[in-house]
């Protein structure tokens, strides 16, 4: 049997199996086996479960079975709600970004915990921001202003009475404190929808329990298997196993990667702490932004001293819970060598649950009346924009560190940025926080206020973020540019090796142009190390910039008229002025895309194609980002593959294209030794080695990937030249000829031929199988794949159905 796993964008069974007509063999309307119908008829006249005979897939080879996932990341409309969390998935492929360094369990699992803490603190910059938004541009300055709320006639109920009005002239909300408790619905109902969210995905993804590659036989599980396991649990705790196994690759694996291991496919039970944390850090993050503006109105002189005393403990308690949720997040990591099915079930209650009562609490105290209270200037508390920026880049800079290390122990030159891949990503995931919240603060500043400057606008520190936007872009032109330049000169020197390549054909200019420009488009993938290099750099440059301007501005509302050049007053401004209007045309874009996505199931693909990418990996740092797919999908294979070699004692090709290749390895690492002597892997446009090798090294680097062929009975990988996803998988050492085919032509044919006699396309990474090559080396695999064993047990004589009619 040949089973076919997709790649990006998803298809449909149809197109996979070359036949109209398909049927469904086992799984759901999210992740499905489909067969040929005809297959499928003759399995169940053969009375084998479904399992069809040798030889009667199509035109005598084996039988087909597609396996479709792509309604995993682009299946119903609330897929698009997921652009909401693009920070948190980058800043979770940093996890998985660091260096191979065996030997190194401590250094592996401060690396982990650096990237934990980062995360943390985008979920706090996220609920802040909209903090910022809600209660001090909103329900403080504007709700104060009778020309705001004149304007904005929505918040007038808000508008506080009149100067010289009788007391009690304004309305119930009018009041500051009541106005911030009001407001606190916004950032709390945002972290209420994410919360939401990552426990419906957690309950459809992490729940699916792979199987362990020590399994004998998945269906003798006995009915006190849950029971072991826990007493298991219990045993590993005594003995200290989580504390030794918290992160992986703590230990060298000796399968080569820690794919292969039990429980790295199950990640419920961290997911459901760090979402725990992560709730109660954004509940705490709200509580604290109504409680810090009241409790410095109760502690000036003369207040009274019930509220007083209240100003100082709930900060306190406050406090206390951040310290709480910090340990949280700092004392559990993963779990991977054996399924974990225990949850914190009086952990995670309780971290809610206080975090919620401290923000009642602090909404009651807020709320409470305080005559002679006024809202001026911009909401009073502690520059938590400064100190969460500052934050990040000590941790930036710390796992920097911490990755160098690992990367020096065992250096490849192949991986991205030297080892740096890891940290570099984290930080584009904070300064891409940091954008978004600063941008959409200034626009909504501008929105209320317009330009009548009757508003202090948000802090400084957002401002200045929101004005690196159009230097960002124009330094990402002009790597664009240079890039276009290399390429271009790359196409033209091409084109002598195409001409060697097709010889005997008449030359045709245009064709030999359209070949090397395709060739050289192709390498452009290789170039994505110097992009976020440069890219990385241009954010810390002009993060660095954006933390003077503040510190230099931030003191008054006028402070950059008295303190800096006209110069260069007029450049800041006017870059905070672009930065704000490209938010607001970045907002309408990412609205529109988003409800197209929600109606339009081609569009709602492509924003499938962006996750299919980045949320391949489990969810280990940060809760909220999109869910793991192939916590559903590399299950799915390998249930399918050990179920179907043992039911029919057959021989099976896992072949798995672009993105599916990954999958198909991912399964293969976790099929028990009985199974895999009986599989053989056909990968083609695959970036195995070409990305995840360079950019996952521990996971995917060579000796990984040389570990995964000397377990697998045997391997061949088909790559073009043209194709800018797909590469050689590059197994070191003298094996490598064995699994790397010489490169595919593209196209077939230069020019004209009796075989093709109209001309040929330019494939790029698309419809591998209709090259010849890819039928001899699936036959060239079944061949080599077990040769003294029999292909499939034997079954009984069909009767003639050639008359009878479907």
């Amino acid at each position: 049997m040949e089973l076919l796993v997709h790649g990006v964008g998803g298809t449909t069974p149809e197109k996979m199996l070359g036949d109209p007509r398909t049927v469904r063999v086992s799984g759901d309307d999210t992740a499905a086996v489909f067969r040929r119908t005809e297959d499928a008829e003759d399995a169940e006249d053969a009375g084998e479960a479904g399992e069809a005979p040798a030889g009667r897939g199509p035109r005598g080879g084996p039988v087909r079975e597609a396996y479709v996932w792509c309604n995993l990341t682009s299946g119903d409309g609330s897929r698009a709600l997921w652009l909401l969390l693009l920070p948190f998935m980058v800043v979770n492929l940093a996890h998985w970004m660091r260096p191979a360094a065996p030997g190194r369990p401590r250094t592996v699992r401060l690396y982990g915990l650096l990237v934990r803490l980062t995360a943390l603190t985008l979920t706090v910059l996220l609920v802040a921001g909209v903090c910022e938004v809600a209660l001090d541009l909103v329900a403080w300055q504007c709700a104060s202003v009778p020309a705001c709320t004149r304007r904005h006639s929505w918040l007038g109920f808000l508008a506080p009475a009149a100067p010289g009005a009788p007391a009690g002239a304004g309305g119930w909300w009018s009041t500051p404190g009541r106005r911030l408790v009001l407001a606190a619905v916004v950032p709390t109902a945002l972290t209420g929808l994410l919360w939401y969210l990552s426990h419906r995905t957690w309950n459809a993804y992490e729940s699916h329990r792979p199987l362990s590659p020590d399994t004998e036989d998945p269906d003798t599980e006995g009915p006190d298997t849950e029971d072991r396991d826990a007493g298991a649990d219990d045993a590993a705790a005594r003995r200290g196993a989580d504390a030794r196994e918290e992160d992986a690759g703590a230990r060298p694996d000796p399968r080569g990667s820690a794919l292969a291991r039990p429980g790295f496919w199950y990640g419920r039970r961290l997911v459901s702490r760090l979402r725990a944390a992560h709730t109660a850090a954004g509940l705490l993050t709200v509580a604290a932004a109504v409680t810090l503006p009241a409790a410095r109105f109760d502690r000036r002189p003369g207040g009274p001293a019930a509220l007083g005393a209240l100003g100082w403990a709930l900060p306190a308690a406050l406090l206390a819970g951040a310290v709480a949720v910090t340990w949280v997040v700092c004392s559990r990591g993963r779990s991977e060598r054996r399924l974990d099915q225990r949850l914190d079930r009086h952990l995670v209650r309780c971290l809610k649950l206080g975090a919620l009562g401290l923000l009642l609490l602090a909404l009651l105290y807020a709320g409470w009346s305080r005559p002679g209270w006024q809202s001026t200037g911009r909401l009073p508390g502690v520059p938590v924009f400064g100190v969460l920026m500052l934050a990040q880049s000590l941790l930036v800079v710390v796992l920097a560190v911490v990755a160098r290390l690992l990367y020096r122990r065992r250096p490849d030159p192949r991986t991205g940025m030297r080892g740096l891949g890891g940290p570099a990503v984290a930080l584009l995931a904070c300064a891409l926080g940091g954008v978004i919240s600063g941008g959409v603060a200034q626009r909504v500043a501008d929105w209320l206020d317009g330009t009548r400057g009757l508003l202090a606008g948000p802090p400084a520190l957002l401002t200045w973020q929101a004005s690196v936007i159009p230097p960002l872009l124009a330094v990402l032109l002009l790597l664009a540019a240079a890039l276009a330049v290399r390429t271009a000169r790359l196409a033209r020197a091409e084109r002598a090796r195409v001409r060697r390549d097709y010889p005997g054909d008449p030359e045709d200019p245009s064709r030999t142009r359209a070949v090397a420009h395709a060739r050289a488009m192709a390498t452009l993938t290789d170039r994505v190390p110097l992009l976020v290099a440069v890219l990385t750099g241009a954010t810390l440059l002009l993060g660095a910039v954006a933390l003077a301007g503040a510190a230099v501005t931030g003191k008054t509302p006028d402070g950059a008229a008295h303190r800096t050049p006209h110069l260069v007053q007029a450049v800041a401004e006017t870059s905070q002025a672009l930065g704000s209007w490209l938010v607001g045309v970045g907002f309408v874009l990412f609205v529109t895309w988003g409800r197209r996505a929600y109606k339009d199931a081609s569009a709602r693909r492509t924003i499938g194609i962006l996750w299919d990418v980045g949320t391949f990996w489990p969810r280990a740092a940060h809760p909220f980002a999109p869910p793991c797919y192939a916590e559903r999908a590399v299950p799915d294979l390998t249930w399918r593959m050990v179920t179907w070699t043992r039911r029919t004692g057959g021989r099976l090709v896992l072949s798995g294209h672009s993105q599916g290749s990954v999958l198909a390895a991912a399964a293969a690492w976790q099929l028990p030794p009985s199974v895999r002597a009986r599989v053989a892997l056909l990968t083609y446009g695959s970036p195995l080695e070409r990305l995840y090798g360079r950019w996952f090294p521990a996971h995917f680097g060579p000796p990984a990937l040389a570990a995964l062929h000397r377990d697998i009975a045997c391997w061949r990988n088909l790559y073009r030249r043209t194709d800018p996803i797909g590469g050689p998988v590059r197994i070191p050492g003298d094996t490598a000829p064995e699994v790397d085919h010489e490169p595919l032509p593209d196209p077939l044919a230069y020019g004209r031929t009796p075989e093709h006699p109209l001309p040929a396309p330019i494939l790029g990474h698309s419809d591998y199988p209709s090259d010849p090559a890819f039928a001899r080396e699936r036959a060239t695999l079944l061949t080599r794949l077990l040769p003294g064993l029999p292909a499939q047990r034997p079954h009984p004589a069909r009767p003639d159905r050639s008359d009878s009619s479907r």
